[in-house]
């Protein structure tokens, strides 16, 4: 360890004297990193024997880009040619990187959907698998998708991927994609009875909190559709009734929500935390937007806990600020923590989420995995300890109190995305002592745990309610599958399905799916 001596004269006694200065503290290390080993995705080599081939003669994305000389595309034949399909793409770099993505092929075309959209170019037959979307990104870019099949495998297809910008490649692959459907012996429903059904008009519905007797659903943008905030009365949970909708012409990409008293809190990608009253809870009230005098600030997510709010920012700066809310429809700025780096360096991630409990602050940080922060002082807060696996994409957590131990539920979002159980009682030292997984092909979401009980939206797989009472072994004790393939918007992302939730403690659970809107459920 290396001191260093300021650089300083003191006046001592009228002499000048270089005794009196003291050496600098050392900087403390940095705080250490559990890595874990199994990660979310596992990466098994190309999924196919196509390439992608570069040739001034064929246009970018054409189907004569991808070679399929080496692939069996006989058993393309046997591929279901109606339904969704889930995607996970793998680049061809020394260090591969993952996407996702989905696509929908029926048998005459009529409900094909690729990148969100209806293809460009489709061709679907025997021998041959092509979805090609184009479209105008802007006035001077033009972007192309295109996906090429090369052999089938009962449900799963593998083939090639070309990305293009404005006719030249920026990106291909290989990916594997797989035909969704219910699990294999689930009906409908288990230990999981519906309540009531109330449709979420504009936008994509992504998330709800539930206080005084009403449901404030936030949206983002769907197409052309704005985003913003529905509010429900669920006095009578059989009985829904759409109050009013909020949107604005140029901040409607609500994500997150949350309250305290009279006042709520909506994440915007636009202008931070926008506050509202809601001291007549049925007509929220806009007060204003926070941190001011930042200009454009984007906060994913937001949280409460006691008289602190926490605001999850992944840019310009990626950081999470923490306000004082002890005068709720005030928020007041005390400090914000931000991951060394973050700011110029992307592999670093940024805060998705976070959770407070304890004195401790839990942010999932994305690909930097699941951090440990100290809130003791809370205008300095210090990371002490961080827990991530390959290929991290650290989503949501909750976190709770299991006899002397504090233990800690993560989860990412992605191609395998599943539940991990951590032991937290030393935040220097985590340790995942259990987890839950279904299908690779269908992620997990937001979770909330009461008691012993752990809520998850697991997006394709719908609502997932799990028995943590010993944390090392979870055991699912209800779902109810909200999934269908009919419902409008379905087949075009692979984040689509049970997506956000709350169970308030008055006996019911609230749950948003994006297409079908605000679920409500007796707790089981």
């Amino acid at each position: 360890m290396r001191w260093t001596r300021r650089a300083c004269t003191v006046l001592v006694a009228g002499v000048l004297s270089m005794s009196a200065c003291k050496p600098e503290e050392p900087e403390p290390p940095p705080p250490p990193v559990t890595t874990d080993s199994q990660g979310d995705w596992e990466d098994t080599g190309r999924y196919a024997a196509c390439e992608v081939v570069n040739s001034s003669a064929i246009a970018c994305g054409d189907l004569e880009n991808v070679k399929v000389s080496g692939c069996d595309v006989s058993t393309l034949a046997s591929m279901p040619r109606d339904g969704i399909y889930t995607m996970v793409y793998r680049n061809d770099a020394a260090v591969p990187a993952i996407g996702v993505g989905s696509f929908r092929v029926s048998a005459d075309g009529s409900l094909d959907a690729f990148r969100g959209a209806t293809p460009t170019e489709r061709q679907v037959d025997s021998d041959t698998f092509f979805l090609s979307s184009t479209r105008k990104q802007s006035s001077s870019v033009t972007v192309r998708y295109s996906v090429v099949g090369c052999r089938a495998e009962g449900n799963r297809l593998y083939g090639c991927y070309v990305n293009c910008r404005n006719g030249k490649a920026n990106g291909s692959g290989t990916f594997l994609a797989e035909r969704w459907t219910r699990r294999a012996g689930e009906a409908e429903a288990s230990g999981l009875t519906l309540t009531s059904e109330s449709a979420v008009e504009g936008g994509l519905p992504v998330d709800i909190y539930v206080t005084q007797g009403h449901a404030y659903v936030v949206s983002i943008p769907d197409g052309a559709e704005r985003g913003g905030l529905t509010v429900f009365d669920v006095s009578n949970p059989a009985a829904p009734v759409l109050e009013t909708r909020i949107t604005q012409l140029n901040d409607n990409y609500w994500n997150g929500v949350w309250a305290k008293g009279n006042a709520l809190y909506v994440a915007s990608a636009s202008s931070g935390v926008v506050v509202f009253d809601i001291s007549e809870p049925a007509n929220p009230k806009l007060l204003k937007s926070l941190p001011s005098g930042r200009g454009q600030i984007d906060v994913h997510t937001v949280f409460v806990e006691g008289d602190r709010l926490y605001g999850m920012s992944p840019s310009p700066s990626p950081q999470t600020l923490i306000f004082d809310i002890q005068r709720p429809t005030e928020p007041v700025l005390l400090g914000e923590y931000a991951e060394p780096g973050a700011t110029t360096d992307p592999t670093v991630g940024f805060p998705h989420d976070a959770l407070a409990f304890e004195g401790m602050l839990y942010i999932n940080h994305w690909s930097s995995g699941y951090l440990m922060v100290d809130l003791s002082d809370p205008a300095n807060p210090k990371k002490v300890g961080s827990y991530t696996y390959p290929y991290a994409t650290s989503h949501a957590n909750a976190v709770g109190k299991f006899g002397d131990r504090r233990i800690a539920f993560e989860g990412g979002e992605s191609w395998g995305a599943h539940l991990r159980v951590v032991d937290v009682t030393d935040p220097v030292h985590p340790v995942r002592i259990g987890e839950y997984k279904l299908e690779a092909s269908a992620s997990i979401h937001n979770m909330v745990l009461k008691g012993e009980r752990l809520y998850i939206s697991h997006y394709h797989h719908g609502v997932r309610v799990l028995d943590v009472s010993v944390p090392e072994n979870p055991k699912e004790v209800a779902y109810y599958n909200t999934f269908r393939e009919a419902d409008p918007g379905r087949g075009e992302s692979f984040y689509e399905g049970a997506i956000g939730m709350r169970v308030p403690g008055d006996g019911y659970v609230y749950v948003i799916d994006t297409s079908r809107g605000l679920l409500i459920f007796p707790e089981p």
